[in-house]
């Protein structure tokens, strides 16, 4: 996945996210629903981010940012979510 894949990616989590406040304005969803599926953007949000992140040091750095395998793959949510704990 390059770097125009991964923004890709995040616009269109952007977008989920924006349409599922919407629908929850006009009532569609249930707050419960609405905040179940916004945690699953949240974090799959981060998870684009960090891959970003990592792959514009690796860049900065002048490394191949694909060059280990699972360099260019997201990582696990508890290993994006939970770095501060």
């Amino acid at each position: 996945m390059d770097e125009n894949d991964i923004l890709a990616r995040i616009n269109e989590f952007v977008g989920e996210e924006q349409r599922l406040r919407e629908r929850y304005q006009r009532r569609e969803l249930s707050r419960e629903e609405e905040h179940r599926r916004l945690e699953r953007l949240e974090v799959a949000l981060d998870q684009c981010w960090d891959l970003l992140r990592r792959r514009r040091a690796r860049l900065e750095a002048g490394e191949d940012p694909g060059e280990f395998p699972g360099e260019g793959e997201v990582r696990p949510p508890g290993e994006v979510e939970g770095y501060l704990q």
